[in-house]
């Protein structure tokens, strides 16, 4: 009996020893399993985030080219204003910090997978080519903002010269003006001419005309009334009603550039050379009776 309950008791201890066994091995393997899908679980992560940085990497060279595109337009058109190259210049600050920032996270994947267990050729090559893309558009901004930097001076210069062409055609075109002005008053005033016309003794009284026994008539000698005189222009002047049935000229119109005709028994002048008839003079004395 004896026998019988150590042999039972032996075949217990290792049935118990054997389970012990199989609950470690199982053990063993779960962890295993846990940690395999950790990294799994790790390697999408990063693959995925690999992927999402791609697209915006990609979609920041597109950015740039639209921007580059924008700046080659502006460049081209003399309609550019400041706001238009101060929202330019935002844009590339913008994009300058954006491409940091892809900087930093491609970095930080970077040391992640090389912390990593798994030996994945395929993500290093694309972390590889996305810091490549990245110095790139680095690169192309650069060359953007010393773009626009060389036409903003460029811009400078051109304005400074329309400052001082439009100072120059305003100082030009008032001088015209000015001469303008003074010539039209010059013709005006070379084609003014004067007429009076009056009886014997009203011209005597005006002083405009000096009389005596046996003295020769003289005209304006002295102070005369100019007030009595109508001033006319020689360009326009070429018919005067003098209202009576004789007429004289005592001024010294030369003959041939008028003649004095009748209108209803009225005495008109008519001036058929006004170059001729105010060449001696620009006064004209007309004595009528």
């Amino acid at each position: 009996m004896k026998k019988v309950i150590t042999f039972s008791l032996i075949v217990a201890l290792a049935l118990s020893a054997c389970d012990s066994g199989k609950s470690e091995r199982a053990k063993q393997e779960e962890a295993l399993n846990k940690a395999t899908r950790e990294e799994l679980a790790t390697a999408v992560a990063e693959r995925d985030q690999l992927f999402s940085l791609y697209n915006d990497i990609s979609q920041g060279m597109d950015q740039i080219k639209q921007l580059e595109n924008i700046l080659t337009v502006s460049n081209t058109l003399p309609g550019e204003t400041v706001t238009q190259r101060e929202q330019i210049m935002a844009d590339i600050a913008a994009i300058q910090k954006t491409l940091q920032d892809r900087r930093e996270k491609l970095a930080e994947l970077e040391k992640k997978l090389a912390s990593s267990s798994q030996n994945n050729n395929t993500l290093r090559q694309t972390i590889t080519n996305l810091r490549a893309q990245l110095e790139s558009q680095s690169a192309e901004i650069v060359s953007l903002k010393e773009n626009l930097d060389q036409a903003r001076e460029r811009i400078g210069k051109l304005d400074a010269a329309v400052d001082s062409l439009t100072t120059t055609v305003t100082t030009v075109t008032d001088e015209r003006d000015i001469a303008q002005e003074e010539s039209v008053n010059l013709a005006n005033e070379l084609n003014t001419c004067y007429y009076a016309i009056g009886s014997k003794s009203e011209l005597k009284d005006r002083h405009i005309i000096e009389t005596g026994f046996l003295r020769k008539t003289k005209l304006m000698k002295g102070d005369f009334d100019q007030s009595f005189f109508t001033t006319a222009d020689k360009r326009t002047l070429s018919r005067i009603a003098l209202h009576s049935k004789k007429a004289e000229i005592l001024t010294n119109q030369p003959e041939g550039s008028y003649i004095i005709d009748s209108d209803n028994g009225q005495k008109v002048l008519v001036i058929t050379n006004p170059d001729a008839f105010w060449s001696l003079s620009n006064y004209l004395v007309i004595k009528i009776d």
